[in-house]
Parts: C-alpha cells; sequence; structure tokens
C-alpha cells in the first residue's frame, strides 16, 4: 500500500550529540515496564489479585538490571548521546538495542494478542479464560517473538540500523495503538460488569481502539510516526 501520510526530512530535525541527564533518566521507566511485564502469567496474577512477593521480586530484580543498564547507557535513549544521527546510515545494531527492542516487542504484542483472543472467546462463548491463556498460550507466544527478535526479523532489531527512518514508526504506532486499546479494555474491564452484552462492548472498543490508532498511525497522524526521508543528519528517538 503506497504511502500518503505526513512525512519529516532528516534535515529539518533538531540535532543534538548529547543527551542531558534528564533525558537518561526520562528513559528508565519505559525499560522498567517493558521487562517488568516480560513474564506473561506474573503479570496477569498481578492485575487479577493483585501485589505479591513475587511481584516484588521480580520488580526488585528489574529495578537493579536496568538501574545498571541506565548507568552504563546501555539502554536506548539513556546513552550519554545518541546512537544513531544519520537514519541511513549502514550503522552496527548494538545488542542492546536488539534485546531492548525484542522484549519491547514481546510486551506490544503478546498481551494485545492474547487479551484479544479472550475477549473473543468471552463474546462467543460466554466465558472468560484468561487465566489458562496467559498460563498457556503466553510463553509458546513470548518464544516466537523472541526468536523473531534474535534473528533480526522485527523492526528495530535488525543487525543495521540503516532502516531507522521508517522502522521507528512501525514501532512507535504499535506502542500507541496498544497502549490505548490496553488503557481502554482497562477502563471497562473495571467499570462495567460481565455480562454478554458487554462482552461484546470490551471486545468491540478493544479492536476498534488498536484499528484507529494504528490508522493514525499509519497517516503519520501520531508522534514519531512520520517517515524521515533521506537528507543530512538526525537523532532517533
Amino acid at each position: 500500500m503506497e504511502y500518503r501520510g505526513k512525512v519529516e526530512f532528516a534535515q529539518e530535525r533538531k540535532m543534538r550529540t548529547r543527551n542531558t541527564r534528564l533525558y537518561r533518566l526520562a528513559h528508565w521507566p519505559i525499560w522498567i515496564w517493558v521487562f517488568f511485564l516480560a513474564p506473561g502469567p506474573l503479570t496477569f496474577s498481578l492485575f487479577a489479585h493483585g501485589f505479591s512477593w513475587r511481584n516484588s521480586a521480580w520488580l526488585g530484580l528489574v529495578l537493579v538490571g536496568t538501574g545498571v543498564g541506565v548507568l552504563r547507557g546501555r539502554l536506548p535513549g539513556a546513552e550519554p548521546g545518541p546512537y544513531i544521527l544519520r537514519f541511513d546510515e549502514d550503522k552496527p545494531n548494538p545488542l542492546y538495542r536488539k534485546v531492548c527492542y525484542t522484549f519491547a516487542w514481546n510486551a506490544v504484542l503478546s498481551y494485545a494478542l492474547l487479551n484479544l483472543a479472550g475477549l473473543g472467546i468471552a463474546a462467543v462463548t460466554g466465558v472468560w479464560q484468561m487465566k489458562q491463556i496467559y498460563n498457556y498460550a503466553y510463553l509458546p507466544l513470548a518464544a516466537v517473538i523472541l526468536l523473531m527478535g534474535a534473528a533480526g526479523k522485527l523492526p528495530r532489531v535488525g543487525p543495521s540500523t540503516k532502516g531507522e527512518g521508517t522502522e521507528r514508526r512501525y514501532f512507535y504506532g504499535s506502542v500507541w495503538a496498544v497502549t490505548a486499546a490496553q488503557t481502554l479494555l482497562l477502563v471497562l474491564w473495571k467499570a462495567l460488569p460481565q455480562t454478554g452484552a458487554t462482552n461484546l462492548v470490551k471486545l468491540g472498543a478493544f479492536a476498534g481502539a488498536l484499528t484507529l490508532m494504528g490508522l493514525a498511525a499509519w497517516r503519520g497522524l501520531l508522534p514519531r510516526t512520520r517517515p524521515i526521508l533521506p537528507g543530512e543528519c538526525m537523532v532517533a528517538d
């Protein structure tokens, strides 16, 4: 499909060679959340039953691991200076970027797909089986996504940063769509009872939010979702 949305030009973007301490610190919560979500069944237990000692222990490990990454500049956005300055440059993609963005894709895709499956089952059968879905389907799905990342088959995790100008929009577009849909679903889950009619409402709202936000991202209407066309220099966020 030919792209007809808004674009950005590399030479028009503000150039910077250093990241401020505040900028680097602001990226820390993002990666805390990404890795905290990695054990899907444990995360499901958190939303179903509240914080447990296992959630606390895992959060502690994530805080330490990501904290070390921030201090060493080995998390995307937490580097002393931007790693990518020319988006079309055939530059090696560092291992820490591959790992971080692979787990980010897992957080984005796994929860959206499993929640969509659970909503569909509930809408058709009237029975909620989210616990079973997360217990039995999360790990195989996560394994597939992680293997795709290891093979460099996901945006932003390939061996080169050459496609950054377009790959970043796929990533941020997915993040926008899934975050909006998941937030809406959480509100409806808390506000509406579990009936046949409300199950359909939740499914429609979740799928609709994914679709609308996805279309907005595709058209470049959301932040960081416009393709960056060749030019001089850019800074990849």
